[in-house]
């Protein structure tokens, strides 16, 4: 069996010696698992929450019946929380600090919630969006998922997304493979997913199901019924997005009945929850203070360090027949303590050696104290650069403190908005929460060094796609199609890692291979689409020469408009490499090959 293992939580928790054990006996099956996580929907973006517009009756009456984690944090964007809810580590840790550039991979030493889960016995499946890399060995089937539908990249339309994807009868990756879907993205997740849970209810299998939706991520493209209650209301600063969050709510109901009417109910956990602070529930002056709309009284947003940035809902809705009822739980928690208490829940170890960030919450959620965690130390920051900056965008809590940035300090209980500065009146509070901060930063010296390759020549993945959306560079790179067709002149490189030696053909590609466009074509405009706007035709690029660079070789090569590739053949060594392309234009612009395709020769 493999084990957890634990990595400085700053708590003064005890570990458990042994495992809380699961709510089961050895002849019942484990309790299955959903989860539900959505896209940039906020903790203020829920009716349960007091938000006085949005209609949410089915997350409210989830809400109701679950146990409710009302200060829980995540990482302020995408993939970081995803890493540490998949690995239970910190993402910087983790490797995944950045949304794009190479940085938003989950790295392969951490064993995964799905592997975990396998382990005890349970079928493993994706509906959604995964952000933790779009090649072996990052792969949700590469980490322990046995079902995978997911759309590329980290929302519907980016560079590693099915071209012209635009949240309407999109191309998605089922096992790895592209297949053709009908419907609105998010009805597509549910429906998928509810698929596996009958399947495998039939089947006797327990299950764990991640239903991750890309909404209400923009773009915000919804059907007008959504949107039209949303309308007129001068208050409400993005009908689209409330209007998206409806539709996530209608399919949360669906879900809910249907376990409800099989049966399934006796024996699921239901877990709600969202990835980071909202990105379009209200508008902010330039101390991230709301102006308009609705944040739950908090300041910041998605990407700030202020509570609004990372305070977000956590429900989890026990089996009926569970002896854990629905109450709310105000100790600080995070999103790396999501994988180590559901391995206990399904029946896991949970060692105390060196490993995870987070701690199991099964002791609380058996006890129903009130009491524990009450002095821990969490940590949460954002980095999106290429190198972690020590003190970037941080904010160090401790029961109702805030840190942020080593330098102002607030006092939640009195001030919610994160208003009055304290620092001057507490510096013996500060002083230990920068400790605090210190010591978690110095932690994962070793682990910011490390370099998360994509490995290329492995049976895994016999070719390997990669786009720009993965570039290492300082600057953003191409990372949605709109910057594709509009030919953003920009250029980085690519971390690799070559399986085994020998010759391989490598392409370079202006548009994506499935799309049969040459450099020189224009890209047709997309499909029109409901309440939002149409892909843009695709710019012409005129190449004359394309460069190609890895294993310390130079190749060169003349290229025109009509050519839909550049190709190369290269001799490889096995081991760490960089791929570095320029695509040099009439102009004398150069700008690198978005795509490219690696493979071994023969």
């Amino acid at each position: 069996m493999l084990r957890l293992i634990a990595l400085l939580s700053l708590t003064t928790l005890c570990t458990c010696a042994r495992a809380v054990q699961p709510e089961t006996d050895a002849k019942e099956q484990p309790p299955n698992i959903v989860f539900i996580l959505t896209d940039d929907q906020g903790y203020g973006d829920l009716g349960a929450h007091g938000n006085p517009w949005l209609q949410t009756p089915n997350l409210d009456a989830l809400h109701d019946e679950s146990v409710r984690f009302t200060n829980f944090h995540v990482a302020t964007t995408c993939a970081p929380t995803r890493a540490g809810l998949m690995g239970g580590v910190n993402c910087n840790r983790a490797g995944a600090w950045h949304t794009i550039g190479g940085h938003s991979m989950l790295g392969t030493r951490f064993v995964t919630l799905a592997d975990e889960l396998k382990e005890e016995g349970y079928t493993t499946g994706i509906f959604g969006k995964w952000h933790l890399g779009d090649n072996y060995p990052f792969r949700p089937q590469d980490r322990g998922f046995d079902e995978v539908l997911i759309h590329g990249g980290g929302g519907v339309g980016q560079t590693p997304d099915a071209w012209n994807n635009d949240y309407f009868d999109d191309t998605y990756f089922h096992n790895g493979q592209p297949e053709k879907y009908s419907g609105y993205c998010t009805d597509v997740w549910f429906e998928e997913g509810m698929k596996f849970i009958k399947d495998k209810a039939a089947a006797k299998q327990p299950f764990f199901a991640y239903i991750a939706t890309n909404a209400p991520h923009g773009p915000f493209h919804i059907e007008e019924k959504y949107v039209a209650p949303y309308r007129n209301n001068d208050a409400i600063v993005n009908p689209n997005f409330y209007g998206m969050i409806a539709n996530v709510d209608e399919n949360v109901g669906k879900l809910m009945s249907m376990l409800k009417a099989s049966g399934l109910d006796e024996n699921t956990l239901v877990i709600f929850m969202t990835d980071n602070g909202t990105a379009a529930g209200a508008a902010y002056d330039q101390s991230f203070h709301v102006t308009r709309g609705f944040n739950a009284g908090m300041r910041g947003y998605k990407g700030k360090e202020y509570e609004g940035g990372h305070r977000v809902p956590f429900f989890m809705k026990f089996p009926a027949k569970s002896e854990i009822k629905p109450q709310e739980y105000n100790q600080l928690t995070a999103y790396t303590d999501f994988m180590p208490t559901l391995v206990e829940y399904a029946g896991g170890e949970v060692a105390s050696r060196d490993r995870l960030d987070g701690t199991s919450l099964m002791p609380l959620l058996t006890s129903g104290s009130q009491e524990l965690l009450n002095d821990r130390f969490l940590v949460v920051d954002t980095q999106r650069k290429q190198v972690p900056v020590r003190g970037k965008q941080s904010c160090v809590m401790q029961a109702d403190w805030r840190l942020i940035n080593g330098k102002n300090l607030y006092n939640l209980a009195a001030d919610p908005g994160q208003r009055e500065d304290l620092a001057g009146q507490h510096p013996e509070r500060v002083a230990a929460m920068q400790a605090a901060y210190d010591a978690w930063w110095d932690s994962m010296t070793e682990d910011l060094k490390v370099m998360h390759r994509i490995v290329i020549g492995d049976e895994a993945e016999p070719e390997t796609l990669l786009t720009a959306h993965d570039w290492h560079t300082t600057n953003p790179p191409p990372w949605n199609q709109n910057y594709i067709r509009a030919g953003l002149a920009d250029n980085g490189w690519w971390a690799l890692e070559t399986a085994r030696a020998g010759t391989y053909r490598i392409r370079l590609y202006r548009y994506p291979p499935e799309s049969g466009l040459a450099f020189g074509s224009v890209a047709p405009p997309g499909d029109e689409i409901p309440n939002g706007t149409a892909y843009k035709p695709g710019l012409s690029i005129r190449p004359v020469e394309v460069s190609c660079f890895i294993d310390d070789q130079e190749l060169q090569a003349t290229a025109g408009s009509a050519d839909a590739y550049v190709e190369f053949e290269a001799e490889l060594v096995a081991g760490p490499t960089k791929l570095f392309t320029v695509v040099k234009d009439e102009s004398g612009t150069e700008r690198g090959a978005y795509y490219v395709t690696l493979a071994p020769k023969g």
